[in-house]
């Protein structure tokens, strides 16, 4: 079955930087988007950035933008997030996940990431 786990998560000071990872297993996943969400408590899930698989185009949300990049390493079949200028706004459970490109629902989810801004 589909995997997806996330790791990379901690505690970190504000305008400092951490990298998320993302290994995916279960299938292939040529045709699909990985994306990756955040929830802080009390907030709705966001999107933060999404990654095509294949052809790596990359989409931001404007709070991220010039801060977090979105990579994948198709060899090691990963996604990572490269989180840079943190800000104690960023505080919020990350989650990696996947669809397929003729879909937008997300259909496979990862377990989540803490990750701690200190101000």
């Amino acid at each position: 079955q589909v995997q997806l786990v996330e790791s990379g998560g901690g505690l970190v000071q504000a305008g400092g930087s951490l990298r998320v990872s993302c290994a995916a297993s279960g299938r292939t996943f040529s045709s699909y988007y990985m994306g990756w969400f955040r929830q802080a408590p009390g907030k709705e899930r966001e999107s933060v950035a999404t990654i095509s698989w294949t052809g790596g185009r990359t989409y931001y949300a404007d709070s991220v933008k010039g801060r977090f990049t979105v990579s994948r390493d198709t060899a090691k079949n990963t996604v990572y997030l490269q989180m840079n200028s943190l800000k104690p706004e960023d505080t919020a459970v990350y989650y990696c996940a996947a669809r397929s490109s003729e879909s937008y629902e997300y259909r496979y989810w990862g377990q989540g990431t803490q990750v701690t801004v200190s101000s």
